[in-house]
């Protein structure tokens, strides 16, 4: 495999670096014009992409088309229309003087020349969505291909050039030893998806020039069935994702944590969807993906081959191909293999665990990217949100909190830190900067106490004596007086909106006598 030369990257970093310079990034309808044309990018691209994903992945063109090209253009199209909006200055609360006055103002301006870092699970969408936010944002950028998925690679290094612009969005392809020199520049952002031993390294480098990071990660998402499931559909969902991509995804269900008296019948019926999925049992269906190579096809067959539980059901697999059937594994308890690291692949360990048991197991681990706990009781899911931490929640089904519409997706102390998706990927790739005018000129008199000679009085004159409305043990203070004052504060306002000046004038005759 070549990739880039230290020469071609440097070349790419001045060139990011100087059309940043220019502002050329900065115009919104260069924006536009970018946005538009990485949809179109993937329109005229769509066979030979799913075609690379099959040959890395063996992934199908379903799968490929809706995970990778479809995910990406529906993204573009929304954040074309939402830009304005997504990017405009925000006007904090004008009940405060100098907000008022001053006009104070926060601008969302790109963060400047930004390192994307693309994965190899789904090579398409986790290098060009943030790419699509770093756009929006007005950052130039130097996109990094996994290459790992080195089909994929191949044509992302060939189309991006010739639909994005040449200047400020420039790709490189890199392996281990070409990402140690490249992460020795300074970038203005690092935008990294992967796993936490890379986000280490990456994390590492950044900081030797302060740069700040987005990480996305992954981790041991667990499923927690309680007795209240629905059985049927909790098999279905957790089988569907297991089975998407051989499981090779950040948010899949690592493991099932099932009430005991549950675990017979859910086991059952993940079988019976695992065979419906696949077409029948022990069967091989085109549509299936495969491990992504053989070092990774090596982790999972070793992982298993050490596990104390039973398999029981799955298991076959291929070297030679890369495939690996669903794998359905019970009686794993603490300290097995299939629990000693995030799993992303197609095995499914089964442990028996009260909703209790399964809150604690979960709570005393690294914190995972998502927790899908399966439960008809609003107090399950009350306790779920409030004892356990994550990256997000998904209730009664896997995966759809990611899914939804303009909201943030990321992770939690191991599974990631920062997010993007909406208008949260253009905040990522943002610096919300404020500015403010002065004081209009006749207000010199009411803030003479800003210049020196000072003293005491004046002090208390520019900052008045706070009123706290409690005692000191919290308590709310609802004293007589603050009773009238809000009934007056009350009477006042309903003759503002009724236009009765001459009670507003009466009001006030009355409180100054």
């Amino acid at each position: 495999m070549t990739f880039s030369t230290a020469a071609e990257f440097d070349q790419a970093y001045k060139s990011a670096n100087r059309a940043f310079a220019a502002g050329t990034t900065k115009n919104k309808e260069w924006r536009r014009r970018q946005l538009k044309r990485a949809w179109w990018m993937i329109e005229d691209n769509k066979k030979r992409i799913c075609d690379a994903l099959y040959t890395d992945l063996h992934k199908h063109y379903q799968e490929a088309y809706t995970g990778d090209c479809g995910t990406v253009q529906a993204d573009a199209l929304r954040t074309i229309a939402k830009l304005d909006e997504w990017t405009k200055d925000i006007k904090p609360e004008r009940s405060d003087p100098l907000n008022f006055l001053g006009g104070a103002t926060i601008r969302k301006e790109p963060l400047g020349v930004t390192l994307i870092i693309g994965a190899w699970n789904f090579p398409i969408t986790l290098l060009l969505q943030p790419m699509l936010a770093a756009i929006a944002a007005g950052c130039a950028m130097i996109l990094k291909p996994s290459d790992v998925a080195s089909a994929t690679q191949d044509v992302l290094m060939d189309i991006i050039p010739k639909y994005m612009d040449r200047d400020a969005i420039r790709c490189v392809s890199a392996g281990a030893q070409e990402m140690s020199y490249i992460l020795e520049h300074r970038f203005d952002h690092i935008f990294y998806t992967g796993s936490p031993n890379v986000a280490k390294i990456i994390h590492a480098a950044a900081a030797k020039h302060l740069t700040p990071v987005t990480l996305e990660l992954g981790g041991q998402c667990p499923a927690i069935v309680a007795e209240s499931a629905n059985l049927d559909l909790t098999a279905k969902h957790i089988a569907v994702t297991k089975f998407m991509n051989a499981g090779q995804i950040c948010l899949n269900v690592n493991h099932v944590l099932v009430a005991p008296g549950l675990r017979d019948r859910l086991v059952a019926e993940l079988i019976k969807y695992f065979d419906t999925f696949a077409g029948g049992k022990a069967q091989n269906p085109d549509y299936y993906t495969h491990i992504i190579n053989e070092r990774n096809f090596d982790r999972l067959d070793t992982l298993l081959k050490q596990t104390s539980g039973k398999i029981v059901y799955g298991g076959e697999r291929n070297r030679e191909t890369r495939y690996f059937a669903p794998t359905i594994v019970t009686g794993v308890k603490a300290g097995d293999s299939l629990l000693s690291e995030e799993l992303f692949g197609p095995i499914l360990p089964i442990i028996d665990a009260d909703f209790d048991t399964a809150i604690s197991t979960t709570r005393a681990g690294e914190h995972p990217l998502a927790i899908y706990a399966f439960t008809s009781k609003a107090a399950d899911k009350s306790r779920i949100l409030n004892e356990t931490q994550s990256g997000g929640v998904t209730f009664n089904d896997c995966g759809l909190h990611i899914a939804a519409r303009d909201v943030p997706f990321g992770g939690v102390g191991n599974s990631g830190t920062g997010y993007y998706h909406g208008p949260y990927g253009i905040l990522t790739f943002s610096h919300l900067r404020t500015y403010i005018n002065a004081l209009p000129w006749w207000m010199e008199g009411v803030i003479t106490a800003r210049y020196p000679p000072y003293s005491v009085e004046k002090a208390h004159k520019m900052v008045p004596a706070a009123k706290p409305t409690f005692d000191r043990e919290g308590n709310d203070l609802t004293s007589s007086r603050s009773k009238w004052v809000l009934s007056i504060g009350g009477l006042a306002l309903s003759a503002l909106l009724a236009t009765r000046w001459d009670q507003v004038i009466a009001l006030g005759s009355q409180l100054l006598n």
